[in-house]
């Protein structure tokens, strides 16, 4: 019943949110008076989206202003995986509560494909783990879907530029958790034997513990035992945690970590 109940509110809030800021997207006034000319020099966006109302006011905020275009517009992550090769866009906005495969995964998917593709994601999600889990997958960019649209579109240039965005409010939820003191030295990553080690960098890279499992050639309990193992060891509580300590040992992951706030 708790289960149903939180599941419940969630939807709600996304709903409620979808339908404030859908008036805002489809309600945007452009500055230019014209029809958005578009050239081969505009930037391309394929948006990943399963509410229909959603997709289609974005597929018009971006089509509706100077040196942008909507390439492709997708209700599922499946679709996008056989479709968005094709279009090559610049840019992917991509939500992450899809119907089948989730928008994390879908990242992840994508990544070694489409190399040249910036992905932002744009969710009602603003916890730790999906944050994590999305930039771990690939994604360069986090967005909240309360995002106004002149800053939506602004964050599609700086990605295409080679930034980061990311709404304010998350770029603090990482910088929170970067500073947050270590508990113990991280000599204990060193305490972790071969399979443990192999298992936080697995999700460090945004895999799930099914998909771990698949990784390894193990059972499903097996490594849920591991990672619990991993916790005690590294002294920390969530998945999070364990991450940010894993990566925290890798210094060319803090020098080359660049985040633009909007």
């Amino acid at each position: 019943m708790l289960a149903a109940k939180v599941a419940c509110q969630r939807q709600l809030l996304s709903k409620e949110i979808t339908s404030h800021h859908l008036c805002l997207w489809s309600g945007w006034k452009f500055p230019d008076k014209h029809v958005a000319i578009k050239t081969n020099m505009s930037i391309s966006v394929s948006i990943v989206e399963d509410d229909q109302s959603v997709r289609e006011s974005l597929a018009k905020l971006i089509d509706s202003t100077r040196d942008f275009r909507c390439v492709s517009r997708h209700s599922n992550a499946e679709e996008a995986l056989l479709e968005i090769p094709i279009k090559r866009p610049d840019v992917a906005l991509m939500d992450i509560n899809l119907p089948g495969i989730n928008g994390v995964e879908c990242v992840r998917r994508f990544k070694p494909r489409l190399p040249g593709t910036e992905i932002i994601m744009l969710t009602v999600y603003q916890n730790t783990e999906h944050i994590f889990n999305a930039l771990a997958a690939g994604a360069t960019g986090y967005l909240l879907k309360q995002t106004p649209p002149g800053e939506l579109l602004n964050a599609i240039k700086v990605a295409h530029s080679g930034g980061s965005p990311m709404s304010s409010h998350i770029a603090r939820k990482i910088v929170q958790v970067f500073q947050q003191p270590l508990a113990q030295p991280a000599g204990d990553l060193e305490n972790l034997t071969p399979r443990e080690a192999q298992i936080l960098d697995l999700l460090s890279k945004g895999f799930f513990y099914k998909e771990i499992a698949e990784e390894t050639k193990l059972a499903y309990a097996t490594v849920h035992t591991h990672i619990r193992n991993v916790y005690k060891k590294l002294h920390v509580r969530s998945r999070t945690e364990a991450v940010v300590r894993h990566l925290g040992c890798n210094r060319s992951f803090k020098e080359s970590a660049g985040v633009w706030l909007t």
